[in-house]
């Protein structure tokens, strides 16, 4: 039957659930801030061509986030809006448990959590498989891109360079400015910082006072963090 998790039993069970996952590994979760230990089980997992599926809703992606996932190639990302459920599942065990995927809940927080095997609990097995499948088919898939580079920052605020197409088109980011002017966004940050509109901060960017002279603004969004706009009209040299 179920077996009740407290805060430790739930982050050693998460760990074997993922270790001995063989086919298949469901990770739902608002928050995807990953600790080192469940980033070497999933690179392990990703070694093994473990088919992964993450969904997660309530934060964006951090830079550092971001730059991992890009090194998984079996690693399915969706964003599913208003999601609050937290649950992990491989092939033969899931987990139901109110801890986030997200480092500080493993050390800080109270957490409960129920473990369940299909082996043992195969109805109550089979109904959170299909609530599990059900929120991945209600997610939008997110393609991590291979253009995607270095965040530019302004003040302790990370902006990334990809961002959703800002309405009535006087704005848009500096990936869809990229486009327009048929080059990369690496290439187009290169020019930008050649005019003195970002400047290299360590390994980020900083948005200067003349870059903001020219009509760049910080903007934020739920699935994408804060990002920069630019005008349609901008002249970049």
């Amino acid at each position: 039957m179920a077996k009740f998790l407290n805060t430790s039993g739930t982050t050693y069970h998460l760990e074997e659930l993922i270790k001995h996952a063989a086919e298949r590994l469901t990770i739902i979760s608002p928050f995807l801030r990953i600790n080192d230990r469940v980033r070497e089980l999933l690179a392990d997992k990703n070694r093994m061509k473990i088919d992964i599926r993450i969904v997660f809703g309530k934060s964006e992606l951090q830079p550092e986030e971001i730059a991992w996932l890009k090194t998984l190639d079996f690693v399915r990302l969706s964003f599913c809006k208003n999601l609050h459920a937290k649950c992990y599942m491989s092939e033969t065990v899931a987990i139901v448990t109110s801890m986030n995927l997200y480092e500080f809940s493993q050390v800080n927080n109270n957490e409960m959590g129920i473990l369940i095997q299909r082996e043992v609990d195969g109805p109550l097995f089979s109904e959170v498989c299909q609530e599990a499948q059900r929120l991945i088919r209600i997610s939008e898939e997110v393609r991590i891109s291979v253009e995607r580079i270095a965040p530019i920052e302004t003040g302790t605020a990370a902006v990334s360079a990809d961002a959703p197409k800002e309405e009535g088109g006087r704005l848009v980011s500096a990936t869809q400015l990229a486009k327009s002017l048929s080059t990369s966004p690496r290439e187009l940050f290169a020019r930008m910082q050649t005019a003195g509109w970002i400047t290299r901060e360590g390994e980020s960017w900083a948005l200067t006072k003349s870059g903001e002279a020219q009509g760049g603004e910080i903007r934020r969004s739920k699935q994408y963090g804060n990002y920069i706009v630019w005008p349609t009209s901008l002249n970049v040299p």
